[in-house]
């Protein structure tokens, strides 16, 4: 089962050689990409140890029992023990997201259902911001579109580590969590609009994509149409009177990300390109999907994005996870950004659906 474990053990011995070596620390980005990686191996050779240690453990247990029965519950508490080793090891073990690390876009569009849409993807960004303080990430609303009654029409977040990218342990990045949101939110209940009292139906749209370093998208000054027009929406010193809003155009992709939050054109600029470079990010990862059917067996994530992935009942107070079977009734506290459990349950699915198929 754990073959290739000596392999890893085996790199992750040379690249501990590698990054004694100062010379090697010359070279910032060589240096990084060594780190990460013998981050990465280091928990897997660590928790392998034990489990051979303990497996030697089991042994020299079962001599001594054979001529003091006092060791035979130490044999069963070390068994034990292996047991939980070997399941660590196997999740270990599990092919890795690489983008797993990064941190993310989120956007929210309001779906079928109108003012209701709209006020419900209030609900889920401030769900989402809720979630982000509880697990300590920072949030910053790039852009936004109101509706009339105080939902949003969009609005597009970063969610970010405190350290910025790379500052987490292995695997517990942003995306590592809130990748598995992506998809059609269904919400039941009574509008506040709504006189007889009726339950209604309406839907948002998230959209999650990692956000890009600059290393990850090359991007061409030549291949952009930079366009700039007068901001819409709320009243304000200088909205409507100047050119300050910002849309850029992808020509070869034809991808295009605009913002018009900021209240100078080059502030939008700046977060227009970070819009772009993650969309393009994201198609660049879909596309290399598309040609590596290996690659895409071993890197992404087995919980699909199907259409309504998860619906809110109002009334029953119930989160309902229609791609693994996930119930609760604990509805409040999961809009006021108690998501754990939610998460943890495509997290848990998608691990043992990459097993399986290991």
């Amino acid at each position: 089962m754990f073959e290739a474990v000596e392999e890893l053990i085996g790199e992750h011995a040379d690249l501990e050689k590698k990054l004694a070596d100062p010379s090697v620390h010359a070279d910032q980005a060589n240096a990084r990409k060594l780190n990460k990686r013998y981050a990465e191996l280091s928990p897997i050779v660590a928790t392998y140890r034990s489990w051979k240690q303990t497996g030697d453990d089991i042994e020299t247990a079962k001599e001594l029992a054979a001529d003091d029965p006092d060791f035979a519950a130490e044999v069963k508490d070390l068994d034990k023990q292996r047991e939980e080793l070997t399941e660590k090891l196997r999740l270990l073990l599990v092919p890795r997201d690489p983008s797993d690390d990064k941190d993310v876009i989120l956007e929210i569009k309001a779906g079928a259902g109108g003012d209701e849409s709209a006020l419900f993807a209030g609900d889920l960004l401030r769900m989402y911001l809720r979630y982000a303080e509880r697990v300590g990430w920072k949030t910053e609303i790039i852009d936004s579109t109101e509706s009339e009654l105080g939902g949003y029409k969009d609005v597009q977040v970063a969610v970010k580590t405190k350290g910025g990218q790379g500052a987490t342990e292995p695997g517990q990045g942003v995306w590592a969590r809130l990748k598995y949101e992506g998809g059609v939110h269904r919400v039941q209940r009574v509008p506040s609009t709504e006189s007889q009292g009726r339950i209604h139906t309406s839907a948002a749209g998230v959209l999650v994509t990692p956000e890009a370093e600059e290393v990850d998208v090359e991007i061409h000054a030549n291949d952009l149409r930079i366009d700039v027009y007068r901001s819409s929406g709320p009243g304000g010193q200088s909205v409507n009177t100047t050119d300050s809003a910002v849309r850029i155009t992808h020509i070869p992709t034809g991808v295009v990300a605009s913002c018009q939050n900021e209240k100078s054109q080059l502030q939008n600029k700046e977060q227009a390109m970070r819009i772009l470079r993650s969309r393009l990010l994201a198609a660049a990862q879909e596309e290399a999907e598309r040609e590596a059917a290996d690659a895409r067996r071993s890197q992404v994530r087995t919980v699909d994005r199907s259409e309504k992935i998860r619906t809110y009942n109002f009334p029953e107070n119930r989160i309902s996870d229609h791609r693994v079977g996930f119930k609760a009734y604990n509805l409040d506290q999961v809009l006021d950004g108690d998501l754990d459990s939610v998460i943890q349950a495509c997290v848990d699915a998608d691990s043992a659906a990459k097993l399986a198929a290991a």
